[in-house]
């Protein structure tokens, strides 16, 4: 009778699959970024190998150090580039390729509210959500992406001749120090 029930408890309750369209991203720093957000990632992790050594051969052991792909956001890009110029400022602020004052208006600018985005941080760095959502559109899966700054953002090519209007995407990438998977609830899974 044990063994029954306990096959019993492994057995998937829900049977529904997980749709590429049902989830929402938001970063603090860039709102204007959300609304048009059509692509995300969850990025994959991989953890270091260590080999210990034996008289026969070296011996694969579980290593110490994860490293965490890229997360990679593809979005509309509005007719003001109000969303691509907030990443396209940000990305010039970490890199000041003209003058120092950049990396000081970066560290002085304020969210919409009037506050500095990060203070302990020089506003460097943001916090960003990928909502994950069930088939009915309800929230099921929060992932929280700590520290994150973009790395890169794609070009925007122009062309007269094309006969189909195509709006522009553009792809930002970032690094963060780390993400965790919170469920609708707000605990970790």
């Amino acid at each position: 009778m044990a063994v029954t029930s306990l096959a019993f408890k492994k057995q998937i309750a829900n049977r529904n699959f997980l749709a590429p369209t049902g989830f929402k991203f938001s970063l603090t720093r860039a709102p204007k970024l959300s609304y048009f957000t059509n692509s995300a990632n969850v990025p994959g992790i991989s953890l270091g190998v260590a080999e210990q050594g034996s008289y026969l051969k070296m011996i694969p052991v579980p290593g110490d150090m994860m490293e965490f792909n890229d997360l990679s956001i593809r979005f509309l890009v509005d007719e003001d580039l109000a969303n691509y110029l907030e990443i396209q400022n940000w990305i010039r602020g970490l890199g000041f390729p003209e003058t120092l004052s950049e990396i000081y208006d970066l560290q002085n600018e304020e969210n919409m509210l009037g506050q500095p985005f990060t203070s302990n941080q020089q506003n460097l760095y943001s916090d960003g959500t990928l909502q994950i959502l069930t088939n009915t559109e309800n929230l099921n899966y929060n992932i929280v992406f700590k520290d994150m700054f973009p790395t890169s953002l794609s070009d925007m090519e122009f062309d007269s001749t094309d006969t189909d209007i195509q709006y522009f995407s553009a792809t930002v990438t970032f690094k963060y120090s780390i993400y965790i998977i919170n469920n609708r609830f707000n605990k970790r899974v």
